[in-house]
């Protein structure tokens, strides 16, 4: 199945969903940064949460970043999303290693740690929103949660989850956000309420093969789901080497000198992808001579 997203509303518009299914796109950043089952599953969290936030901006250019620092092994992590479904992202440390958590399940609370999350909005004007909120467990899922609530003033749910296989690929990785509108009847809160109550896991949904759609019928069924958009998610990079040689002219001519005067191929790394470029002597030089212009 290719990874897609839909949103829908429900109980007359006083709910709006989103739920994505992101397995391939999960696997994609996992081979990528090559990284550890603990690490793929907060990072996988963290791109399938930005997916669906990023689908909420209006903008063609519109750009969403989510920036997690925290005390644990990870380190931090770091994801952009775009409103087409485009998410990249990466972890300060790709291989942490810890043992399973109370319930059986990888930690990813210990391995992200305490600590406090930046959601950065690009929207074209002169200065980006910036929404700065403490973690609440490091799970990504109750962090995004306490995010809506508190910079947003919009009481949502978010599930999130990453199931791995024994070769420690990716099996099932997906998620959905809730969210109640200001004009949302106390009746309306309390069967949705019930309904979360219900849910086990979204890993549970989707090792039983849920698709997007019956996720949000298991969760907003009873309340008149309607679904009004479906679109593709992947995980994709809009790195190139010219792009690479501007961020090198744009460190200076006194800069390119040094490199220049070492005599060696350089290599630069795209942290969101892990590609690397690689820049001959002659190829700095050129740049050299742009920058100096």
């Amino acid at each position: 199945m290719t990874d897609y997203l839909v949103r829908a509303t429900a109980a007359n518009a006083q709910i709006r969903a989103f739920a994505c299914v992101t397995r391939d796109t999960v696997e994609a950043a996992r081979k990528a940064h090559d990284t550890s089952p603990v690490v793929t599953a907060a990072l996988g969290r963290l791109l399938t949460g930005a997916a669906m936030m990023g689908s909420m901006l209006k903008g063609e250019k519109d750009l969403l970043t989510i920036q997690i620092h925290g005390s644990g092994p990870i380190g931090g992590m770091t994801v952009t999303a775009d409103a087409a479904g485009n998410v990249k992202g990466y972890a300060n440390e790709t291989k942490v290693m810890l043992p399973p958590n109370a319930k059986g399940k990888l930690d990813v609370g210990g391995a992200v740690g305490i600590g406090f999350m930046n959601v950065i909005k690009d929207m074209g004007l002169k200065e980006p929103y910036v929404g700065q909120t403490v973690l609440q467990t490091g799970e990504i899922g109750d962090d995004l949660t306490y995010y809506f609530a508190t910079s947003e003033q919009v009481p949502s749910s978010v599930g999130l989850g990453v199931l791995m296989e024994k070769n420690n690929t990716v099996k099932q990785a997906g998620g959905f956000i809730i969210q109640l509108m200001p004009f949302a009847s106390e009746e309306i809160i309390s069967r949705l309420e019930e309904n979360l109550g219900r849910i086990d896991s979204v890993t549970a949904l989707l090792d039983a093969g849920k698709s997007a759609e019956q996720i949000l019928e298991a969760l907003l069924g009873s309340l008149d789901v309607e679904f009004t958009d479906r679109m593709p998610v992947s995980f994709s990079c809009n790195c190139d080497k010219e792009r690479v040689s501007k961020a090198l002219i744009s460190v200076g001519k006194e800069e390119l000198k040094n490199m220049i005067e070492d005599g060696k191929t350089i290599e630069v790394n795209c942290h969101f992808c892990n590609t690397f470029y690689h820049f001959t002597v002659e190829e700095l030089k050129e740049l050299r001579k742009k920058a100096l212009r």
